[in-house]
């Protein structure tokens, strides 16, 4: 049996798909969501180029805990276009206590298994990972 502690396998298709997302810019962003059964991190939801913000935020249940990472494109005090990738911990206070625990328990492991995240953001409800949020953060880069 697996530990724990170390948190849920993420599957082989998860790492593929964040490597086309940060080498190749293939998606804007990716939902992920822990299957219990499969004891694994499978992927939910693959965002085209096009797609904004508010789309992703539309794919993110409102009671149930989520991974996701969101390829921010962004515009500097000097004028550069910069993008980066953020690591959104979705854990909404109405989710229930074993999924919080289980998501809580596996994110680090499941950070680890995706090189190149930039910046992390835990959010509890929709506010705390609001466009301004994310702009803020970028902005104190």
């Amino acid at each position: 049996m697996a530990n724990s502690a170390s948190g849920m396998n993420v599957s082989d298709e998860c790492k593929i798909k964040f490597l086309e997302l940060k080498a190749k810019r293939t998606y804007r962003f990716i939902v992920f969501k822990i299957d219990e059964k499969a004891q694994q991190v499978q992927i939910e939801k693959l965002g085209n180029p096009e797609e904004t913000y508010d789309d992703f935020t539309s794919c993110i249940p409102d009671d149930e805990c989520r991974y996701a990472v969101y390829d921010f494109d962004f515009t500097t005090e000097d004028n550069c276009q910069k993008s980066k990738i953020f690591f959104i911990a979705w854990s909404p206070d109405t989710s229930r206590v074993r999924s919080k625990m289980l998501y809580a328990s596996s994110k680090d492991r499941f950070k680890r298994e995706m090189e190149g995240i930039q910046v992390e953001l835990q959010a509890t409800d929709p506010s705390e990972m609001s466009l301004d949020v994310i702009q803020g953060r970028v902005n104190n880069l």
